[in-house]
């Protein structure tokens, strides 16, 4: 009678467990090793052998190419866009991280505000906030969306630390996914395999990984699916001669401007 009534509860545990956590529906992954174009400082017809293109969320994705919808998920956006600096202090001025004197805190690299994932109730009023902003990458026709500033604790003097970030991009990528979107995770090194296996993130986006010497963690948590952005010929070269041929590797200019611009930069390594 005791093994009968364990069963019939470990069963009736499972079918609740099974009603809580509904499936979630496929996501596409980018195609591994797969020409990507990074056009984020303005968008232009890629080149005919680019498969994969990165553009921010106010723009229209290529028809004909996995398309990767940028979302500054920890800072905000640039004016003149809901999200920009502006508009949260306007309309959600408590959910930015402030100095003593009450001002924003500023990433002074980029001008941009820091939001304030200090606490559960904060973190779920600014995801409510972005769930729109997914939305309407998915509506869009995006099939990815890449999640910046995964480092932005560092910048907000204390006010938050990386679980917190964990805690917030957790959640993040699970409504990314329930709208059947994959999600890459931006640069954020130091959550080693954490970003793939606590938070959920798909595959990643690096900046400067050879150049800083931290592509390793990367590819231990995501094999391949690593797209990697160098803005220096001497790590591009390293880079290709390295790994060329398995990952999808190219040297853009920093400020990442579209063709025609006169400091335009764009390479790729040879492809397998």
């Amino acid at each position: 009678m005791k093994t009968a009534a364990a069963a019939a509860a470990l069963l009736l545990l499972v079918a609740s467990c099974s009603a809580s956590e509904p499936e979630l529906p496929p996501v596409e992954m980018p195609p591994t090793g797969g020409k990507f174009d990074y056009q984020l400082g303005g968008v232009y017809q890629p080149d005919s052998k680019v498969k994969i293109v990165v553009r921010d969320r106010s723009k229209i994705p290529v028809g004909d190419r996995y398309n990767i919808c940028y979302l500054n998920a920890l800072q905000t956006q640039p004016d003149p866009m809901d999200g920009s600096l502006s508009w949260w202090k306007q309309n959600h001025g408590d959910l930015l991280v402030k100095k003593p004197d009450g001002e924003p805190v500023v990433d002074p690299e980029w001008e941009e505000g820091i939001l304030d994932i200090s606490t559960a109730d904060k973190r779920q009023k600014i995801l409510e906030i972005q769930k729109k902003w997914i939305e309407g990458c998915k509506m869009s026709r995006y099939q990815a969306v890449e999640a910046d500033n995964l480092d932005s604790h560092t910048r907000a003097g204390g006010a938050f630390d990386i679980n917190a970030t964990k805690e917030f991009m957790k959640a993040f990528v699970r409504h990314a996914h329930e709208k059947g979107l994959a999600v890459a995770q931006k640069n954020g090194g130091e959550l080693g395999d954490s970003g793939k296996k606590y938070i959920g993130f798909d595959f990643a986006i690096t900046e400067d990984c050879q150049a800083n010497d931290e592509c390793k963690p990367f590819a231990d948590a995501f094999g391949d699916n690593v797209f990697q952005i160098e803005y220096t010929d001497e790590a591009f070269q390293k880079s290709c001669a390295d790994r060329g041929g398995k990952r999808s590797i190219i040297r853009r200019d920093r400020a990442v401007v579209p063709y025609g611009h006169p400091d335009y930069v764009y390479e790729a390594c040879p492809t397998a």
